[in-house]
């Protein structure tokens, strides 16, 4: 009887074990299954029709399109005009006399039609002559002079073709029937390919004099996401630093990239989300993500009871946390108030992710013990100025080259993605300066074509620029 009571209580416990470990894994597949981009890093466009998402103020109480009491906004005067037509009613609408006689009163009705011509290019023919010596008879034919491209296309097709594949995201097909069918200059898949080299290498030292601004500012913000480089996995690394923004295309997530783009010996203080390659930053000078922070704190109430109480009340502080933000960015909240009001927010939000390091939950457990470690990068932001609690700056700077991987599946070769990473740098720098992308295109390949600098991506009046400009 005792055996089989030893026996029935051994079993019973692992019966109890499996139960548990059942319910544990009922419990994370549950979580897993809820998955959306509001608790997790899923993007929004991979929600199902059931995800709730987030409505403003406004959203819902209004329909589409122009409200009542708005003020249209008409066209522009054009700044030229190139023929005028002019017509005049031939009868009376009153009375339904003849006007030909009438006299005009010298008031009208304008009426702005706007026409593209058909595009042609103007081509240039440099012819070089041979020319026979008078004394030994020999011919010496001649050269181009400086200023004259060596191949088809001047800095205005390079500079369009880059636009083409670049800031309109056009594959190197859609490139090519651009310019051979609406711009009409023939331009082969392979020219494409050749000539968006040339734009790359024409953008190359702006690019990295970028980077090495971005490496002593004090205020950054990175972030990465996937990309393809010949069909492999690579990744997009994104820093902005103020008014310029640098992009780098590498095989690797880890740490050594991390510190190509911010340089080993950071300066001032960085905005990322947790991703360990960023570890290597003393967390001091660090600001963790609270957009992030949010979503992992709205993932703990898929995890059971406990764990949901926490993550309720995890994000109760995280609201409160962001409307006292939301007054020192408008300027209604000083930040010595600000900060004096954050305390007690602080110690309670450092206390629950104590208790959440005691909880069952393995994954909870896990994630608050993971936050605690970097502690002191949770609110960097309330202790320092110009520094934001969340890294929507990078996450903005890289949502164009999202899009652009989606439409290209990535880079083909290792040339493709310094195109993709200059290009891209290019670009999101001049967008912040309010800068024309191709005039700057135009005018780097222009001095590509003469051996001269090209221009600058740094901003003219910043004190960063100045003090770079002193250290360079």
């Amino acid at each position: 009887m005792l055996a089989l009571v030893a026996s029935l209580r051994k079993e019973l416990e692992e019966t109890r074990a499996e139960l548990a470990a059942a319910r544990a894994e009922n419990v994370e597949l549950r979580a897993r299954l809820g998955q959306d981009s509001g608790n997790s890093s899923k993007p929004p466009s991979s929600d199902p029709p059931s995800a709730t998402r987030p409505k403003g103020k406004s959203r819902g109480r209004r329909k589409r399109g122009g409200q009542q009491g708005h003020q249209a906004h008409f066209a522009a005067v054009p700044g030229h005009v190139d023929q005028v037509h002019q017509y005049r009613a031939k009868t009376c609408e009153h009375c339904q006399g003849d006007l030909t006689d009438g006299e005009l009163t010298g008031s009208s009705v304008s009426h702005f039609v706007y026409e593209l011509p058909e595009i042609r290019p103007i081509v240039h023919e440099h012819q070089c002559l041979d020319v026979t010596c008078p004394q030994c008879g020999l011919v010496t034919p001649a050269a181009l002079p400086a200023g004259v491209p060596r191949g088809q296309y001047d800095p205005s097709v390079q500079a369009m073709t880059g636009m083409l594949r670049g800031e309109l995201r056009q594959s190197v097909r859609q490139t090519s029937a651009v310019m051979s069918q609406v711009f009409h200059v023939p331009m082969s898949v392979g020219m494409v390919s050749k000539t968006q080299e040339q734009v790359s290498r024409a953008i190359e030292a702006p690019s990295q004099e970028a980077l090495r601004y971005c490496q002593g500012y004090d205020r950054l913000h990175a972030d990465e996401t996937g990309w393809r480089e010949n069909k492999k996995k690579a990744w997009l690394w994104v820093c902005v630093a103020g008014l310029v923004t640098v992009f780098l295309v590498r095989a690797s997530r880890g740490a050594k990239v991390a510190q190509e783009l911010l340089g080993e010996a950071l300066r001032g203080i960085l905005s990322t989300d947790r991703w360990a390659s960023y570890n290597w930053v003393a967390s001091g000078l660090r600001q963790l993500c609270w957009s992030h922070l949010k979503r992992d704190f709205k993932s703990f109430l898929d995890h059971g009871p406990e764990a949901q109480r926490l993550g309720e009340r995890l994000l109760c502080e995280t609201r409160k946390m962001f409307r006292l933000w939301h007054r020192i960015r408008d300027g209604t909240l000083t930040r010595a108030e600000f900060q004096l009001k954050m305390k007690p927010i602080r110690r309670r939000i450092e206390a629950l992710l104590e208790e959440g390091t005691a909880l069952d939950c393995a994954k909870v457990k896990g994630m608050c013990k993971q936050i605690l470690k970097l502690r002191e990068a949770l609110f960097t932001f309330v202790d320092f100025e110009r520094v934001e609690p969340t890294n929507n700056t990078a996450e903005r700077a890289v949502r164009f080259a999202v899009l652009w991987r989606k439409g290209s599946f990535g880079s083909d070769s290792a040339s493709g993605s310094r195109f993709v990473e200059r290009f891209l740098t290019v670009r999101a720098t001049l967008r912040s300066q309010n800068r024309n992308l191709h005039c700057y295109l135009k005018a780097a390949c222009t001095a590509a074509l003469n051996g001269t600098s090209p221009p600058s991506l740094l901003p003219a009046s910043d004190e960063n620029t100045q003090a770079f400009a002193s250290v360079a």
